[in-house]
């Protein structure tokens, strides 16, 4: 079931909506300043093109390590994300949630773009692993 839904994923947004997070992520490289956040939207596009049978964990909580993108430096990044970027995508992530649970088939979707917002709010710290 896992596969069907993300292949389904992949062909009705998955797929623009993952390189669209590439592409974002390749902006924010350019400039040097936003490496931290680059990396993040690489990850999240990752998250994006195959979301079904993924989940999104703290990376402290997960590997038991405090790291840079964790601590003090890691809620000051999000801030700054979320005041320049973070707010409306989730904001559009959210408007594609309530679309896709119009219809009975589109709650799972739905749930994923949910995930997404929370995701897109403050992506630092934050890791996507396998669901047991």
């Amino acid at each position: 079931m896992t596969l069907l839904l993300n292949i389904l994923w992949f062909i009705f947004g998955g797929f623009i909506a993952g390189c669209l997070w590439l592409f974002g992520g390749l902006v924010l490289a350019c400039t040097i300043v936003g490496l931290p956040w680059a990396f993040a939207a690489w990850r999240i596009a990752g998250f994006v093109f195959w979301p079904f049978g993924k989940q999104i964990v703290d990376r402290e909580a997960h590997t038991g390590e405090a790291d840079l993108g964790t601590g003090c430096l890691g809620v000051f990044l999000n801030v700054i994300w979320f005041v320049f970027a973070g707010w409306y995508i989730a904001l559009a992530h959210v408007l594609a949630a309530i679309a896709e649970a119009v219809t009975i088939i589109g709650i799972p979707f739905a749930f994923k773009d949910i995930q997404l917002a929370q995701l897109a709010l403050a992506p630092i710290g934050k890791m996507v692993v396998d669901k047991p």
